[in-house]
């Protein structure tokens, strides 16, 4: 992308090549603002924001990455640490990278989630009530709208109202997905594999291949676990595996923000790596969803609660068909191949491990909105990814073949055995699977210096 010089209020913008991030978050919705770290609240107003919004993770996804994108470039273009992702721009010498920081990130959700404008009201003017007034509050101010008025341009042709009402037509042949019980609901933003990526050059760009075919024995398999341990009725299901199923029925960035934001204040990360952080993670799960939604609405695998209900149509003799199954969890109105959770969580892990290290030396403890009074702890962002897979399928809502087993670059695997890996350096994401990896991760937004 060529630079272009573009004025705005007491500043220059400079439009850069795209590259990668960090940010992260913290404080309760409508709540007074802690001040302990400005993109640590919005990170939290943003989550809150979002979770109040209809059901919708690629667009939940889609819109925290807008947030935290405006939220890094505004606050790099004061302090300089590191590449820009998308926007720089040049302000008066002093101002105030909280302020940029709150003002980008108030402004961009104000113009997505225009329902919630009074809450996200008082919580940016709590926000800005802890920076001192004057120039460099008035000077970060305009930074933070600027970056932010920037960065909703660029994606507002990115395709994601378009994706959200494509037209799509479920199959008629078995193994096609069809909409599910109780609700039967038309499929979820059939065309968000289209939408454009951050950081992807496609959706598309590293699809993986096709699901098991229905007379497979990895089918086999995948369809007699799941029948077992995912039914609602299940007699082998344990409690902390039900549990854990129900604690994930929450979209992964309200899962995967927490951790990283407890992380972050252990570690005592500044404002800037905070911004940087919490953008990588979000960003990369943002293409996270569009690759998998991309993989979905491209083989349009049906659900466990299909396949079993219908499994005398699948020409499979080892599996047997149940009219009456119904997984512990309802069933989300998507394709199931591939997850888009574990895909989020592949990605968030890889994220996270680079930017807090493999070994982060604090306890996680995580709480769900969907599991109220269960609390899960960690000592590692892998734990948590192994976590997700195994939540999916004890659920009774995926295949453990949707939810590992592929890598989002030129992966070979042999069952669930990864055979080889080789990656691109320009691409931070990969569909997690419960088998121990070597990934060698190369990310941009590093140090300016």
């Amino acid at each position: 992308m060529t630079n272009v010089q573009l004025k705005r209020g007491a500043g220059t913008i400079r439009r850069v090549g795209l590259r990668a991030i960090g940010l992260s978050t913290l404080i309760l919705l409508g709540a007074v603002i802690a001040q302990a770290d400005t993109v640590l609240d919005w990170n939290v107003i943003a989550l809150n924001t979002t979770a109040a919004a209809p059901f919708n993770p690629p667009l939940e996804s889609r819109n925290l990455a807008i947030v935290h994108a405006a939220m890094f470039d505004a606050v790099n273009s004061i302090v300089g640490e590191f590449h820009p992702y998308a926007v720089e721009f040049s302000s008066s010498s002093g101002a105030s990278p909280d302020a940029a920081a709150a003002a980008a990130s108030h402004f961009v959700l104000a113009q997505l989630y225009p329902a919630q404008q009074t809450m996200l009201d008082a919580a940016y003017a709590a926000s800005l009530s802890g920076v001192p007034d004057g120039s460099a509050k008035t000077g970060g101010i305009a930074v933070g709208e600027a970056v932010a008025a920037q960065i909703l341009a660029m994606r507002a042709s990115d395709g994601a109202q378009a994706a959200i009402v494509a037209p799509y037509t479920p199959g008629s042949q078995p193994g096609d997905w069809i909409p599910t019980p109780p609700k039967f609901r038309p499929a979820l933003d059939p065309g968000w594999g289209t939408v454009q990526p951050f950081f992807l050059r496609q959706g598309s760009q590293f699809r993986p291949e096709p699901p098991p075919s229905l007379t497979s024995p990895q089918y086999t398999s995948d369809f007699n676990e799941i029948k077992e341990i995912g039914s609602a009725t299940s007699t082998t299901r344990t409690q902390e595996q039900t549990d854990l199923a129900s604690f994930w029925v929450s979209t992964a960035p309200q899962i995967w923000n927490p951790a990283a934001r407890q992380v972050a204040i252990a570690q005592g990360l500044t404002l800037s790596q905070n911004a940087r952080a919490f953008a990588l993670l979000n960003l990369a799960g943002a293409d996270a969803f569009i690759a998998s939604w991309d993989a979905k609405f491209a083989y349009n695998q049906w659900r466990p609660v299909t396949a079993i209900r219908a499994a005398d149509t699948d020409s499979n003799p080892d599996t047997i068909a149940d009219p009456n199954w119904t997984p512990l969890l309802v069933t989300p109105p998507f394709p199931d191949y591939i997850a888009g959770h574990t895909t989020y969580a592949g990605a968030a892990e890889q994220v996270l491990e680079h930017v807090f290290g493999r070994h982060p030396r604090i306890v996680m403890t995580l709480t769900s909105a969907t599991a109220p009074g269960v609390t899960e702890s960690y000592t590692s962002f892998e734990d948590i990814a192994d976590g997700v897979v195994d939540a999916r399928v004890w659920g009774g809502i995926h295949w453990r073949t949707s939810c590992c087993g592929v890598y989002l670059a030129s992966c070979v695997t042999s069952g669930r055995t990864l055979s080889s890996c080789s990656r691109r350096a320009d691409v931070l994401l990969t569909v997690y699977c419960d088998f121990k990896r070597s990934v060698t991760v190369s990310l941009p937004l590093e140090n300016s210096v």
